[in-house]
């Protein structure tokens, strides 16, 4: 286990508080804001981080969007196309030179190579306890940075420190060369620096890093307007200097957090909120009429699952686990509640990225009452007959996980009960210190267009968003040559045989591939969200 592990909380691809969107008090705010080339408004959760090493959630991510500019951006065919960088490339896939285009920071003073490398070694660095630490796992030198905890009789003792804080295979060749070195070639790193995590930060923000996360300077197309007001507003307004790419049609946005969904959806018909990033549940039946053409569905890389605390001996046998998942009816669920946004999972990675395989969890992932009745039989049952699923309560998930309870209870006589808690970063909390006795909702967003970007975080012994104690050597080491692969088809051959054995283990129950399902007010036009579940700021326009 990595020193920094234990302090993580979502480290890569994003994991969503699905619709956890924000409280608002339904003030329309300044109306001169809202003129023809003002700003316009939109909802977020509560961000846990705006430290772009440690913000890996999806509030804290839509808002350093708009901050920062990454290395790469994505086009239509999800392959990286150069933004902050002016080059990247490598000879043999494990020493990269990244070329960097002119920026300004949003104090004035350029932004240099060693701004990068000094952002990447802060988040690599241990006992930072940064949540996207894991993303700089490939880089020579990490694990110096971030020992192994030593095993003792009593369980792990504590890590010991780091031999250095810099990362010995990172360095600033000039002011606009990087040359990283990796611990073994992975043909995708051209994609992964493309992750929120790899943005730079300016010489200051070390000076006081607290200080720095309350109102971050970035080289991005929107400067801070203030500082962030915790539970209540992130402002941030165009950056007239801006040089990396298209500037904002707007003068700002107000990022406004809210607690319910339903609350911003209503400020929304009232004209006092601009964009909604994810139309509740409970309208989804009523909201097409209600917005007409402002009503809008984009492709998206969500994937919704529950998982197993497989460290607790109540779902150690892998046939209880596939039993669970095959008395859940997920069209059902998927036409009542969700209205039919959403699909059905059928593997473990999302069918956005290359390798998908259409039903490739295969049997465990249909729905067949009879056949799951039997293989819970087979298994010996749950002791007490009782099991439970947790979810955060600022999510909106109340409604579907009392359905699949209801199932659960159907199918399987068992006594299934929903446990809400307060808040995501609670339940993320409880279930990495298994401080949390049962099955627990989770969702993902990639961070990049790739099935790694599945599996490793999730899946592997030391994934940074393992919570679940999953660790299996076969998958791991299946995952790592994929990353080592020289093409990418060779690299998809080995991540859809470690899929395999996910599907033979089940560590988590695949429920859902998402959909982006979002609205906008009469106030605004040209409103997208890519498939990072993020509000495409730049394009957006008033009326």
């Amino acid at each position: 286990m990595r020193g920094a592990r234990s302090a993580k909380w979502v480290a890569g691809a994003i994991i969503v508080a699905l619709s956890a969107t924000a409280c608002g008090s339904g003030d329309s705010g300044d109306d001169d804001k809202n003129s023809a080339g003002g700003s316009f408004s939109m909802d977020i959760a509560e961000p846990k981080r705006l430290i772009p090493q440690a913000a890996t959630e999806s509030a804290g991510s839509q808002v350093l969007s708009a901050l920062f500019t990454p290395l790469v951006e994505f086009d239509a065919e999800n392959q990286p196309v150069l933004a902050a960088a002016e080059s990247i490339e490598s000879e043999d896939n494990k020493v990269w030179t990244i070329k960097l285009k002119d920026a300004t920071w949003h104090d004035g003073k350029p932004v240099t190579a060693q701004n990068y490398v000094d952002a990447w070694n802060w988040g690599a660095y241990g006992p930072n306890a940064a949540d996207g630490n894991y993303f700089f796992g490939t880089i020579a030198g990490y694990e110096d940075m971030n020992p192994t905890d030593p095993d003792g009789e009593e369980g792990p003792k504590e890590a010991p420190k780091p031999k250095t804080d810099k990362l010995s295979g990172l360095k600033a060749v000039d002011d606009k060369t990087i040359e990283v070195t990796l611990n073994a070639p992975f043909s995708g790193f051209k994609s992964v620096v493309g992750y929120t995590v790899f943005y730079p930060m300016p010489e200051s923000a070390f000076e006081d890093i607290k200080a720095y996360e309350q109102a971050p300077i970035g080289q991005g197309p929107f400067q801070m307007d203030g500082e962030w007001e915790h539970d209540k507003l992130v402002k941030v307004k165009a950056f007239e200097d801006y040089k990396l790419g298209d500037k904002p049609k707007v003068e700002g946005v107000d990022f406004r957090v809210y607690q319910k969904q339903e609350t911003a959806y209503n400020d929304l018909l009232a004209g006092n909120l601009d964009v909604i990033n994810q139309i509740p549940t409970e309208v989804m039946g009523s909201a097409p009429k209600e917005l007409g053409d402002r009503f809008l569905t984009s492709e998206a890389s969500t994937f919704q699952f529950v998982a197993f605390p497989t460290y607790d001996k109540k779902y150690d046998d892998p046939k209880i686990r596939k039993a669970i998942s095959m008395a859940i009816d997920r069209d059902e669920i998927i036409d009542v509640v969700f209205q039919g946004s959403q699909s059905s999972a059928d593997a473990f990675v999302s069918p956005v990225v290359a390798g998908y395989r259409e039903d490739a969890c295969g049997e465990a992932c249909k729905f067949d009452p009879a056949a799951a009745k039997k293989l819970l039989k087979e298994a010996g049952g749950i002791k007490g007959n009782k099991i439970n699923i947790g979810h955060n309560a600022d999510g909106g998930h109340e409604q579907w996980i009392n359905a699949t309870c209801d199932q659960l209870k159907k199918n399987l006589d068992l006594d299934c009960v929903s446990q809400a808690v307060p808040k995501f970063a609670e339940l993320l909390t409880q279930v990495e210190k298994k401080q949390f006795s049962g099955m627990f909702r989770l969702g993902w967003i990639m961070d990049y267009p790739s099935m790694e970007n599945y599996l490793g975080p999730l899946y592997t012994t030391d994934g940074s968003s393992n919570y679940y104690g999953y660790s299996n050597k076969e998958f791991d080491k299946l995952v790592q040559e994929g990353r080592e692969a020289k093409t990418e088809e060779e690299a998809i051959k080995k991540w859809q045989a470690a899929e395999d054995i996910l599907v033979e283990d089940m560590p988590v129950i695949p429920l859902r591939f998402g959909k982006n399902v979002f609205g906008h007010s009469e106030k605004v036009k040209n409103v997208e969200m890519n498939l990072f579940n993020q509000v495409d700021l730049v394009k957006v326009e008033k009326s």
